[in-house]
Parts: C-alpha cells; structure tokens; sequence
C-alpha cells in the first residue's frame, strides 16, 4: 500500500484503480493464475496493485471458465458490505491483457511471525474465518494472509469462492463449533439484509443467481447456529499445501 493510498478513501480508491492508467512492472511467479504486479495513475495519484486478467485464469474441474476476476470482486463487496474491511478494495476493469480484477497491493509487516498469527486469538481472524463462511472460500492459505504494520490482518486470492456446493477450505478451524460474537452476529444480520438489496444485485452482476442465494442461505445458516462452521465430510478441510 502506497503513502498515497492512505490519503485516500475506499470511493477513491476504487475510482483510481478502475479508471487510471493500468501500466505492467512485472508478474508473480508463485500464483497458479497471471498475477501482474502493476501500477495504476490517475492525475497526481499512482497505486500500486494487482491484476488478474480473465485470459489468464487457469481453467478448474468445479468452477466454471472466466469467472475467478468476478469472484475476486464479489469477496470484495462483501468484506465492503461487513464493513470489517477483510479484503483490499478490488474493481473489475479493462487492462493491458483485456478485463480483470484490479486489487490494492497491501504492504505486509515484514517482521510478522505469520505461524505464530494463524495460531492466535487475532479478532481480525476471527472476522476473517466468519468472512470466509460466508463465501464459502475453497482455498483459505496461510499465504493468502497479510499482516500490516498498523496489526490489520487482510485475506486475499478470493478466486473460489462463491460456490453453491459447501467447499469451505481454511487453515483457520481454532474457532469450529465455538459461539460467534455478539458483534459478528449482528454484522451477519445486517449483511443479510443487504444480499436481498444492492448487494445483491451487483453479486448477481458478476455470480449467478443460484450462487448469490446459497450466499444468503449461508448467512441464514450462521445466524440461526449461531456458531462457526466445523468441517465436513465430503471435502478436505485444509487447503494443500496450507501456505
């Protein structure tokens, strides 16, 4: 995250990531999709960020081709929405290899022990892990977590979530079956009346309409239990490998 983009407010943001000036320094090799390291300008503003165009998503057996960028973007909406400020603001917008999603780059704490975090009581995990159950994240890696400076804890890579088969894959299980806090329930309530609103609209803009309402079923289920989510049996539970 630039100096810049502390300046800046989430409307901002999303202005410059989706209208500036898209411009490729270079690729993160370690990502199974293209993952561009990038540098967007608008005016005086330049923030550094990733982009993943649709072209080079990697084709998956359970989801459908060309919509890992869509879901990037929904995951957005929805940590928008919990107001919990989960994942970097992220917009779908043309670019150098055609349409993708543009995320704020976030710069980690580089002193963070990130073994010791995932084995914490970090409420900011805990946000995550409920996050999570709410979109129904495929592949919730240790890696995938971004520690800053200032204690924030960010999740990112939200390209499998979404689907309407339960497929939640997390390394974050230390609250399973624990009570949710008063906080998450009522972040939970408010959540689910804005998927019958205009959240829900614009994940239909880039989900289906099945996928949008096993969203909502999920939200109903967590309120109604009340707990966090244990695994199940009909999917591994950690992601492999966990970073």
């Amino acid at each position: 995250m630039t100096e810049q983009s502390f300046e800046l407010g989430a409307p901002e943001l999303r202005e410059v990531l989706t209208e500036g000036d898209l411009t490729i320094e270079g690729r993160l090799i370690d990502a199974s999709n293209t993952t561009l390291y990038a540098v967007v300008t608008r005016g005086p503003v330049s923030l550094t960020c990733v982009y993943k165009p649709i072209a080079g998503e990697r084709p998956l057996w359970d989801f459908p081709d060309g919509t890992l960028a869509g879901r990037e973007v929904g995951a957005y909406l929805v940590s928008e929405a919990t107001g919990w400020d989960v994942v970097p603001p992220t917009v779908m917008r043309d670019g150098p290899l055609g349409p993708g999603a543009c995320q704020l780059w976030i710069e980690i704490d580089e002193d963070a022990d990130l073994l010791a975090l995932l084995h914490s009581d970090h409420p900011g995990l805990r946000r995550l892990a409920v996050f999570d159950a709410v979109v129904n994240n495929a592949d919730r890696k240790g890696g995938h977590l971004l520690p800053t400076p200032g204690g924030h804890v960010y999740g990112v890579d939200h390209g499998v979530c979404f689907a309407t088969e339960e497929k939640l894959r997390t390394v974050l299980w230390q609250w399973r079956g624990t009570l949710l806090p008063d906080d998450a329930l009522d972040t939970l309530a408010a959540l689910r009346v804005d998927l019958a609103g205009d959240l829900g609209v614009q994940l239909c803009e880039l989900l289906t309409t099945r996928e949008v309402t096993a969203t909502r079923r999920r939200v109903d289920r967590l309120l109604r239990e009340g707990r966090f989510p244990e695994p199940g049996d009909g999917w591994p539970a950690v992601p492999w490998p966990p970073f």
